[in-house]
């Protein structure tokens, strides 16, 4: 059972990634039939309510999925050690959904005509998809995607959680995971109306997500965790590493 498990997360975790790469196309409108940008289009107000749904489904799952409560309720069902990467499945199919069920809404909002402004949009996305997947290298990365669950199932080993580190980004903002989603979504040289409504939506997602997250933090980590969340801004970096409080 311990090999079909890690076989079973190695595939959940392969789905993310190429959940992943394709957002990253979807969101750059980089060569892919369906972007934000391009794809087939229905009427302006089906489009809008369809796009609102389905940014409020992922949220959802997203969000639901992740509470303790729901936790313990769900490893009931599912073993302790495939519960990150179930995770991790059920919100690479949400996207998958999305994916194919939005709708454009063509509508220019703003184009950015100078080709350096342009250059700096790119290299805004760029940076932004550069500081998402270092940020999750920085936090674990097998265990943020339930590899690192299956693997102790598999050697027989007790899981322990990653123990609270404060280092690299993690010292100058408390969620630059988030921060590079933001930063990606955003960063565009010409914005649709689409486009726009996916980076509200999904924004909108990140500050509820965020502050939901800090609060199943600071119940699990006390004090640790409230004097980091003192020190540190929740997304708009310090320009110096802050000094450890009492």
């Amino acid at each position: 059972m311990g090999f079909l498990a890690l076989l079973y997360a190695l595939l959940c975790y392969l789905a993310f990634l190429g959940t992943f790469v394709y957002l990253i196309a979807f969101v750059g409108d980089l060569g892919v039939a369906r972007s934000l940008a391009s794809g087939p289009a229905g009427p302006a107000g089906w489009a809008l309510a369809a796009n609102l749904g389905l940014i409020a489904l992922f949220g959802l799952q997203h969000s639901l999925m992740a509470r303790p409560a729901f936790k313990r309720v769900w490893t009931r069902v599912v073993p302790p050690a495939l519960e990150r990467s179930t995770y991790v499945l059920f919100s690479s199919l949400a996207l998958i959904l999305l994916f194919r069920c939005w709708q454009p809404l063509p509508r220019i909002v703003w184009s950015l005509g100078h080709p350096l402004l342009v250059l700096a949009a790119r290299a805004l996305f760029w940076g932004g998809v550069t500081l998402t997947l270092a940020s999750t290298f920085l936090i674990s990365h097998l265990d943020l995607f339930g590899l690192g669950q299956a693997w102790c199932r598999f050697r027989r080993q007790p899981y322990q959680d990653p123990a609270f580190r404060v280092g690299a980004f993690y010292a100058r903002t408390r969620h630059p995971l988030m921060l590079g989603f933001l930063v990606t979504f955003w960063a565009t040289p010409v914005m649709t109306l689409g486009h726009l409504v996916f980076a509200l939506g999904a924004s909108a997602y990140v500050l509820a997500g965020t502050a939901l997250e800090e609060r199943d933090l600071l119940a699990a980590l006390g004090p640790a965790y409230a004097r980091y969340r003192r020190a540190v801004p929740r997304f708009l970096p310090l320009l110096r590493r802050p000094r450890a409080g009492p």
